[in-house]
């Protein structure tokens, strides 16, 4: 199983964003992760359709769209026309899960959910047939700089037993080289990291990451 890494925009230098996520790119990173916040749901504010507008113009990634907005069915459509590659909402956000995914399936684009590390996976498992990706939550959501919550690989593991190979579970929250390997050892495919990409040398960042995964 191809282990994919998505760079998480939120941790980048705003001032040469086009600049780092290029950077990304060439030094093999195929998606980009972007972390919609909307002050309710989660407690910060980030960026919304504009910024992501404006991205997709200049970026070949697939656009790897987390929303932690409330009632994220008022905006789908709005973020897929943006560029939006994947949307992933988060079950604990809706009470119309299902209006959503079918939203973003209409729409020919891969659909998402999100659980918290709080919100077990019962809550995800009845939308299973529907779904293109589950992404388990390793730290709250909200905040960029939390440490990794490796009591969350249960939840990947036990996921994956359900899912099997041909499924794509993504981890968000405190990834770095000391503890990728265990986010993918517990079963996740699609790896979100910010910090520990975008702190430095961007290159030699991925590079690092990518290696520690290869050891598996």
């Amino acid at each position: 199983m191809e282990i994919i890494l998505s760079p998480s925009v939120l941790a980048a230098d705003f001032g040469i964003l086009g600049e780092q996520i290029r950077e990304s790119e060439r030094a093999g990173a195929k998606y980009l992760h972007l972390d919609v916040m909307d002050g309710v749901f989660v407690p910060n504010i980030s960026f919304g359709i504009p910024v992501i507008s404006s991205v997709r113009k200049y970026v070949n990634s697939v656009f790897d769209v987390h929303l932690m907005i409330k009632e994220p069915e008022r905006y789908i459509d709005r973020f897929i026309d943006a560029g939006a590659d994947i949307v992933t909402f988060h079950a604990e956000a809706t009470t119309k899960a299902e209006e959503c995914i079918d939203m973003i399936r209409s729409r020919g684009k891969r659909a998402a959910m999100a659980v918290s590390p709080g919100t077990g996976i019962e809550a995800v498992t009845p939308y299973l047939d529907k779904l293109d990706m589950v992404l388990c939550m390793t730290v709250e959501p909200g905040y960029g700089g939390q440490a990794y919550m490796t009591e969350i690989e249960s939840k990947v593991k036990e996921l994956r037993n359900i899912v099997g190979s041909d499924f794509d579970i993504q981890v968000d929250g405190g990834i770095n080289e000391d503890n990728i390997g265990r986010a993918a050892g517990a079963g996740a495919n699609i790896i979100v990291a910010g910090t520990s990409v975008f702190g430095g040398d961007i290159r030699k960042n991925i590079e690092g990451l990518m290696k520690a995964c290869a050891q598996l």
